[in-house]
C-alpha cells in the first residue's frame, strides 16, 4: 500500500517533495504522464480521461490515496471522477481508495479562510479590495476555479488568472534559466497590465511553476506574497490522513517513480531541484509487480 501521486509531468513533484517531507515514513508512487503532457492545451474531456487512466494505474501499483498534484487535473477532472467513476471502481477493487485534489488546500491558504466558510453578501460596494494574481495553464484558466471558488469565501478578493501557455511544457523539457526568465517576465507583465497595477498576493497555480520559483520572485515587486501549494497542500493532506486511518500507506518509506512515456533520467533542471539524479521508469514493472505480490 502506498500514496499515489499523479501529474502530467514533473511539476507534481514539488508536491510529493513536500509530503515525503511530512509523511516520511510512508510509500510513495509518483506517476508522471509524460506521454501526454501537457495537459494545460488539452480540452476537458481528455483531461478527465487520462487523469481516470493514471489514477487506475497508480490504484492498480498498489496507492490507497492518489493525490492530483496537478493543478489542471484538479481543476478539471477532479469533481468529475468523484461524482461519476470513483464509487464504482471501490467496488471492483474492494478496499478503501480515495483521489484528492490541490485546490482546496491552496484557496484555503490564499484566503486564509476554510473551505466550509461562504462569504457574507454585503452588496456591490467594498472599501478595501486586494487583488490575487494567479498564474496557470490554460485549461486551469478556462475553469475559472479560482476566480469561482475564492468569490465563494470572500469579498474582499479580486482574482485574476494569467493563462502561461506553453510554460509548463518548457519547463517538463528543461528550457534553460534565461528562457524561462524572460517567459515568465513576459506573464508577470501582461497580468500587471491587465489589472493596472501588481498584485498584492500571488498563486503559483501549476505544480511546474514551483520548479522555478525564485524566477517569479524575481519579476514580482519585492514584499509581494506568493502562495506556495506544496507546504499547503503537504499539511491538509497530511491532516487528512491522520483523521482516515482507514488508507493503508504503507510504512517503509519506499519511493517509486514512474512514467508513461519512454524511461529516463530526468532534466538538469528538475535534478537540481531535486538535490540529486531522478529516473523514472516505465509503469508496466511497476503495475506487474504490484499483482504480483
Amino acid at each position: 500500500m502506498a500514496m499515489g501521486v499523479f501529474d502530467s509531468g514533473v511539476g507534481g513533484l514539488s508536491i510529493h517533495h513536500a509530503l515525503v517531507n511530512r509523511l516520511p515514513q510512508a510509500d510513495f508512487v509518483y506517476l508522471a504522464d509524460q506521454k501526454h503532457t501537457p495537459y494545460g492545451d488539452r480540452s476537458g474531456e481528455e483531461i478527465v480521461e487520462l487523469t481516470r487512466q493514471g489514477c487506475e494505474t497508480l490504484f492498480e501499483a498498489g496507492a490507497s490515496l492518489v493525490v492530483l498534484a496537478c493543478n489542471t487535473a484538479s481543476a478539471v477532472a477532479l469533481r468529475r471522477l468523484q461524482q461519476t467513476w470513483l464509487s464504482g471502481f471501490r467496488k471492483t477493487c474492494k478496499r478503501p481508495v480515495n483521489v484528492l485534489g490541490i485546490i482546496v488546500p491552496t484557496i484555503e491558504a490564499a484566503t486564509g479562510l476554510p473551505w466550509e466558510h461562504e462569504a457574507e453578501r454585503r452588496g456591490p460596494k467594498i472599501e478595501k479590495l486586494d487583488v490575487v494574481g494567479v498564474f496557470a495553464t490554460v485549461a486551469t484558466a478556462r475553469s475559472r476555479v479560482y476566480e469561482i471558488e475564492i468569490d465563494k469565501r470572500s469579498q474582499d478578493l479580486a482574482v485574476f488568472t494569467e493563462a502561461c501557455s506553453g510554460l509548463a511544457d518548457m519547463i517538463e523539457h528543461g528550457a534553460d534559466r534565461d528562457a524561462l526568465s524572460a517567459k515568465i517576465k513576459g506573464h508577470v507583465e501582461s497580468l500587471r497590465i491587465r489589472i493596472g497595477r501588481y498584485p498584492d498576493r500571488a498563486i503559483l497555480g501549476c505544480t511546474h511553476y514551483e520548479l522555478v520559483a525564485d524566477l517569479f520572485r524575481q519579476h514580482l515587486p519585492d514584499g509581494t506574497p506568493i502562495i506556495h501549494q506544496p507546504p499547503s497542500v503537504a499539511k491538509a493532506l497530511g491532516d487528512y490522513v491522520e483523521r482516515h486511518p482507514q488508507y493503508d500507506l504503507g510504512s517503509s518509506g519506499a519511493r517509486s517513480f514512474l512514467t508513461t512515456g519512454a524511461p529516463k533520467s530526468q532534466s538538469m533542471l528538475i535534478e537540481a531541484f531535486w538535490g540529486g539524479p531522478l529516473t523514472f521508469e516505465s509503469i508496466d514493472s511497476a503495475v506487474a509487480s504490484a499483482r504480483s505480490a
